[in-house]
């Protein structure tokens, strides 16, 4: 397994027998080389998208075209992005499990806020959610945009996630003080991940104190475009 931090909250993930983009944002992304964008999203299969602030969707549909693949989200966003973009969408819910191949995917709750602009401001585009990716004897984690939520607790239970791919850059997530904090107190991470940071001046720059935070845990403070296996 390859997990490739795209910057910000994007990660290329090639698990399994497929390619899996989750939030890949190019445009605009202060962090990312624009030179590498082919490279980012040569031979990906699928697209997967937690929410739909510009940050995690601008170039879904884009890529989606380019490469004829389908994206897959929150039911109400992907019948939207299905109609107007004219591009092929999985649209699913929480609590609901989708195959990408030999990769099981299962959607669970976040706590944020989820639109798209409209021509006279926000448009709804369905709720903010999280992702269980399983594959390879691994499951990760991808938080989305979420802050700390009791949900964690039995998601932990349940899925039993080893990875997690955790928001961590606060003003608009949880910072690295409370994503820390849920990492220890719901979960039993072999491996952790930070991002939703650096991207801004606002935002957290280091994960020194969830290294700090989470001793025994593998926190890895990812660069962009540089391959972690696992």
């Amino acid at each position: 397994m390859k997990i490739i931090w795209l910057g910000h909250a994007g990660f290329r993930l090639e698990i399994e027998d497929v390619v899996i983009l989750l939030d890949p944002w190019f445009q605009g992304n202060p962090i990312f080389p624009a030179h590498r964008r082919d490279e980012a999203i040569e031979g990906a299969t699928h697209l997967l998208i937690t929410h739909g602030h510009g940050d995690h969707t601008t170039d879904a549909p884009h890529i989606a075209r380019e490469l004829e693949i389908p994206v897959a989200g929150i039911y109400d966003l992907m019948e939207q992005w299905g109609q107007t973009e004219e591009i092929e969408t999985i649209g699913f819910n929480k609590g609901g499990t989708v195959d990408l191949g030999k990769v099981r995917v299962t959607m669970v709750n976040a706590v944020h806020s989820s639109s798209i602009e409209g021509e006279h401001g926000p448009v709804y585009a369905g709720t903010e959610s999280g992702y269980m990716i399983e594959g390879e004897g691994h499951v990760i984690y991808a938080t989305g945009d979420t802050d700390i939520m009791a949900d964690m607790q039995w998601m932990g239970e349940l899925h039993k996630p080893d990875i997690g791919l955790i928001c961590a850059g606060g003003v608009f997530t949880m910072d690295m003080k409370r994503a820390s904090w849920a990492a220890k107190k719901y979960f039993d991470f072999k491996t952790v991940i930070p991002c939703h940071y650096r991207t801004f001046p606002a935002l957290e720059q280091s994960a020194e104190e969830m290294v700090k935070a989470l001793p025994g845990v593998k926190v890895i403070e990812p660069e962009v475009m540089e391959a972690i296996e696992i």
